[in-house]
């Protein structure tokens, strides 16, 4: 049975209908991201203070890459935990301030050192750019940690949406390269770009992200529908889940989302990786994202940060 909506979603959504923005899908990329830029401060809460925000720029694949790098208050000054926090946007919008409150509480809360690349975004950049983009900021942690303070054996990789797309990704990648991470922290995650699981079908009007929009997004991002069956779009259709980082994977009880986040969440189980999947019945896509209309969005880092610290022994010994 269907829970009831969460009193948190059910404003989010009311304040949707009331603003009488055109779906993104009915405009351009650049219409999108203006329209998002506008409307995200709305729904996220105040920003959280840390210890310290710096912007830094590396060589990325594509050209100069920006990051901002978050230490939490009470973090270690060297040989800190780190944590690669990659947005959400369905890969065509999204930068450094629309999840800017999300890499605070996580900076605070572990505590620890958070990494937030602008990674390049679709259609201008389309896949797999912003895979590549990511595994460079990745490199760049795990090759020079003492010029961020970090400890390059305890590198975590966090997103959200799109970004729980690309840190999935990315957790694969790592496990290839001999490169361990501490954990894989996945808020709602696109990890099936077929778009036919029957939450689509349920979910895919009045709950925020349609299907029409999720569509949209996918196919600003991938060159070919060929790209669609690459486990890089679609990392559920990896041969083998094993031997990747352990997992948590939030999920959001209304949203087209759900059920390819539940088959990835089993799939990683069946993989033998390590997993807490935990359910929030009645939010919907982005919900933490959404400080200011409730408690469930920071709730869910919390209990991301709780997994992690699971995950990984030595924070005990801090």
């Amino acid at each position: 049975m269907l829970s009831p909506l969460d009193p948190q979603a059910r404003k989010v959504l009311d304040l949707g209908r009331e603003a009488h923005e055109p779906p993104f899908e009915t405009g351009t990329p650049e219409q999108a991201r203006r329209a998002y830029n506008n409307g995200f401060r709305g729904l996220q809460g105040e920003r959280e203070p840390v210890a310290s925000v710096r912007e830094q720029t590396i060589a990325g694949p594509g050209g100069p890459l920006n990051l901002r790098v978050y230490r939490g208050q009470g973090a270690a000054a060297a040989d800190a935990p780190s944590l690669l926090y990659l947005h959400g946007g369905g890969w065509v919008i999204g930068n450094l301030d629309s999840h800017d409150e999300i890499c605070r509480w996580y900076a605070n809360l572990a505590p620890c050192v958070v990494v937030s690349p602008d990674y390049r975004l679709a259609p201008e950049h389309k896949f797999p750019a912003a895979v590549e983009d990511c595994r460079a900021v990745l490199a760049f942690m795990q090759d020079m940690p003492g010029g961020l303070g970090i400890d390059a054996s305890r590198i975590a990789v966090a997103g959200d949406s799109a970004g729980g797309n690309l840190a999935a990704v990315l957790a694969l990648l790592a496990r290839d390269d001999k490169c361990p991470l501490t954990a894989q922290l996945l808020f709602y995650p696109n990890t099936d770009a077929d778009q036919t699981a029957d939450s689509y079908r349920r979910f895919g009007e009045g709950f925020g992200l349609t299907a029409a929009t999720m569509a949209w997004f996918r196919d600003h991002y991938i060159r070919s529908a060929a790209d669609i069956n690459d486990w890089r779009v679609s990392p559920l259709k990896a041969d083998s889940l094993a031997g990747a980082a352990p997992a948590f994977v939030a999920i959001a009880g209304h949203d087209i989302l759900a059920d390819e986040g539940d088959a990835y969440a089993r799939r990683l189980e069946m993989d033998g990786v390590p997993i807490v999947a935990k359910r929030w019945p009645g939010q919907i896509h982005g919900f933490v994202s959404m400080g200011r209309h409730g408690p469930a969005s920071r709730q869910a880092v919390e209990a991301a940060v709780a997994a992690w610290r699971e995950f990984d022994p030595a924070f005990d010994r801090v």
